[in-house]
């Protein structure tokens, strides 16, 4: 009985055993950390031993490897790190367990592919340990040696092929058109490598030495850094978007500055190639695959019956979008955004429930990765080169990574808000550096407002500007004064020309159709405020009232607004200014109010900053998810330099002057109603009583509405000034009020002045408005 109990205790102690060592086996497989060394020191020792540098222990291992693979020993230690390096790149992508075990396979069916192809007929593996060593090992005869013999060696070259892409295919862990298009790329780039390299040894042969020390110094990074000198000027010729052909030609000591370019033809645009391109980060289909996973499995458990039918990989988020069976409800879904945002392990989760247009519900969810999207990938790309409108600007790449442009023509005024550091400088940024790489100054005006004195103060002295960028808040008042009447000026030239917009005012003046002595052509002006709520603290009732009917009328003449602020409360956006703002440009804002001040709907509150933005305008109401452009301070510099260089910048003084209006017989400069001043005039003329409390008495108004209109009177010079408790003297009488045939109050309005109104104030209308 003792030795059954012994056996049994045993057999208890090795199947514990066995299991133990087959758990923390699995957990060295599993765990790609401890895969990770493993690979690494078993590649290091290999290229250590293959240089007799390993010791005792890596002349076995060298010994045994070459008795298995012959050559193919010395890339073992390639694959082996290679697959260490996955591991650590891709680990939430990559099961440990592939790598290990396709990098055996790959280098197993490498070495046979290399012993069938150096061998017309394959080696049998009874041919010796030394010639087996010097082609594909014992290994690779064992594989080769009989298929050889039962298909054929052509036959044998496909399979093995065929055998190592599926181990790559496995080891990776990626799909084979992902493959092929990998193998596309390194083709593509020792293709590009290999022609500029060719090219520069071309270029090297026709320059002499002396231009090249001579024009080093201004020649930086491909890129031509124009500077304006006492005694040198230089004029690119020909081809300018091609920098390796440009000359330096030098001019007379006695011209000290480069004349302005007075034709549209001689003026010659920055090249594209002066913005630099972002950052390639590709998305791992396997992690989208795995969060798609992820995401299902929460709606099952959640008891939300849906299928996932497309996964939209982006610049910033990526859409999963998926369709919901029937008879579940859309709030069902709605409800979980946290639990997914929980789930995913993600910031913040958007849902557009349904997508518009489109029976699905899109949920983005933020990459891991961000792709920095530069300003040189919009407008370098196909579609940019489609656009020719002058006022067409790069915006950035949308959700699919196509790229995404605006015409300002078209919107034709535009609403930038979000939070502090949300990306608003850098949108405005972009708007401008498209303007100065795609449009001539002749057809383009810029007026720029800055009251934070530091975004685009590196703008000054552009051909472009009508006057110098503004940081004063009472000039900013005065230059969209000036909008206001040049607006006017511009409106009564159309009517003079009988056409309807500025593009049929420009086609019949570039037809000769108009007298260039009573016509001008005019350009577009855009109008940039960076900060609107420092102008709205300053003179809200000024800014207010000339964007207004800038935004009413200034369409079709040519005037566009972009307007920033980074308070979008309904005392700095008001209700006036939206409705006639229709398009808008919402950064992350802090809660859903803001961003239902600027979209009139949530969803801005969802962004994730530096760019991130929701765009809507008057041509498009649905939202579309936009990551922004990014245009650095070097670009802009050197874009700034090579416009200066091009033309010499020409300020309008009358941009900033101080506006003069009439105050006489108008009441725009005190916001009253002007049938409500006519009364009030007519009543201190008539009773000859400039007292406060009669207009309060007579007009039904308050104490302080009264008060402000005797002022509004006294500016007028219908009463003369405050003598305390006293009433005002009257300065016009009767006679001269009915001679000089002014407007007299209604039969209507006469009736309102009942004897009822007649009545003394009492505390409560006292101080009501």
């Amino acid at each position: 009985m003792s030795k059954q109990n012994k056996l049994i205790n045993v057999d208890r102690a090795v199947t514990k055993l066995k299991s133990t060592t087959s758990n923390a086996l699995n957990k060295f497989v599993h765990s790609y950390q401890a895969v990770a060394i493993f690979m690494f020191s078993f590649g290091l020792l290999t290229a250590l031993s293959i240089f007799s540098k390993g010791g005792p222990v890596g002349e076995l291992i060298f010994n045994v490897l070459e008795w298995c693979f012959g050559y193919g020993t010395f890339a073992l230690p390639i694959f082996f790190i290679y697959g260490a390096a996955i591991l650590v790149r891709d680990r939430d992508a990559v099961p440990a367990q592939k790598v290990l075990i396709g990098s055996f396979w790959i280098q197993i069916t490498s070495s046979a592919a290399f012993h069938s192809l150096i061998h017309t007929q394959p080696l049998s593996p009874k041919a010796g340990s030394e010639v087996l060593a010097k082609s594909g090992g014992h290994i690779s005869a064992f594989i080769v040696h009989p298929l050889a013999n039962s298909v054929g060696l052509e036959m044998t070259h496909s399979f093995l092929i065929i055998g190592l892409i599926m181990s790559v295919l496995y080891m990776t862990d990626i799909e084979l058109k992902d493959l092929i298009g990998g193998l596309q790329a390194i083709i593509k780039y020792i293709y590009k490598f290999i022609y500029a390299f060719v090219l520069a040894r071309r270029e090297a042969g026709d320059v002499h030495i002396e231009d090249f020390y001579q024009s080093v110094d201004e020649v930086k990074s491909d890129r031509p850094s124009i500077n304006i000198k006492s005694s040198l000027t230089k004029k690119i010729e020909d081809n300018v978007t091609e920098f390796s052909t440009f000359k330096i030609k030098k001019e007379s000591p006695k011209s000290k500055t480069i004349k302005p370019i007075t034709k549209k033809s001689e003026y010659i645009l920055p090249p594209i190639k002066l913005l630099k391109l972002g950052t390639e980060v590709t998305s791992s289909k396997k992690l989208l695959q795995q969060t798609a996973a992820d995401l299902t499995q929460l709606l099952k458990e959640h008891g939300v019956e849906a299928e996932l039918t497309n996964i939209v990989p982006g610049p910033t988020v990526t859409r999963y979008e998926i369709e919901l069976a029937p008879g579940v409800k859309v709030s069902k879904i709605t409800s979980l955004s946290h639990d997914i945002a929980y789930a995913l392990a993600t910031p913040d989760v958007r849902l557009l429930a349904p997508i518009p247009g489109r029976s699905a519900i899109g949920i983005e969810i933020p990459n891991r990765q961000r792709k920095l999207v530069s300003l040189g990938d919009v407008l370098s790309s196909k579609e940019a080169s489609e656009l020719s409108h002058p006022l067409t600007v790069g915006l950035g790449l949308d959700i699919s990574g196509k790229p995404r442009f605006l015409n300002l023509s078209e919107l034709p005024h535009v609403l930038i808000a979000g939070q502090t550091g949300a990306g608003k400088s850098s949108c405005i940024n972009s708007i401008v550096t498209s303007l100065l790489i795609r449009t001539n100054p002749d057809d383009v005006k810029l007026v720029m407002v800055d009251p934070k004195r530091v975004e685009l103060g590196q703008y000054n002295n552009v051909p472009h500007l009508l006057t110098k960028v503004i940081t004063n808040p009472k000039k900013a008042v005065d230059a969209l004064s000036w909008a206001v009447a040049e607006m006017d000026r511009r409106y009564d030239l159309l009517a003079d020309g009988q056409v309807r917009d500025i593009n049929g005012y420009h086609a019949k003046f570039d037809a000769g159709l108009l007298d260039e002595d009573k016509f001008d052509r005019f350009p577009y002006i855009v109008v940039l405020i960076d900060e609107l709520n420092d102008l709205m603290m300053v003179a809200g009732r000024e800014v207010e009232s000339s964007i207004v009917r800038l935004a009413q009328m200034a369409r079709a003449i040519g005037i566009h607004l972009v307007v920033a602020t980074q308070r979008p409360s309904v005392d700095v956006i008001t209700g006036v200014m939206k409705a006639n703002i229709p398009s808008r440009l919402a950064f992350s804002v802090a809660s859903s109010t803001d961003s239902r001040v600027i979209l009139d709907q949530s969803g801005a509150d969802k962004l994730i900053g530096l760019g991130d933005m929701l765009v809507v305008t008057a041509s498009n109401p649905r939202l579309d998810r936009i990551q922004g452009a990014w245009v650095t301070e070097g670009e802009i510099k050197d874009i700034v330099n090579w416009v200066k260089a091009q033309k010499e910048a020409q300020y309008n003084p009358a941009v900033t002057e101080e506006q003069k209006t009439v105050t006489n017989n108008s009441n725009e400069d005190f916001g009253e109603d002007e049938v409500l001043i006519k009364t009030a005039k007519e009543l201190v003329i008539r009773s000859q009583l400039g007292s406060t409390s009669m207009l309060q008495r007579k007009l039904r108004v308050g104490f302080a509405r009264a008060g402000r209109l005797m002022d509004i009177l006294e500016s007028q010079g219908i009463v003369g000034p405050s003598e305390g408790s006293k009433p005002r003297e009257v300065l016009i009488t009767v006679e001269e009020f009915e001679s000089a045939n002014l407007p007299s109050i209604s039969e209507t309005e006469n009736d309102d002045l009942t004897e009822d109104s007649l009545e003394e104030p009492t505390e409560e209308n006292w101080f009501e408005e």
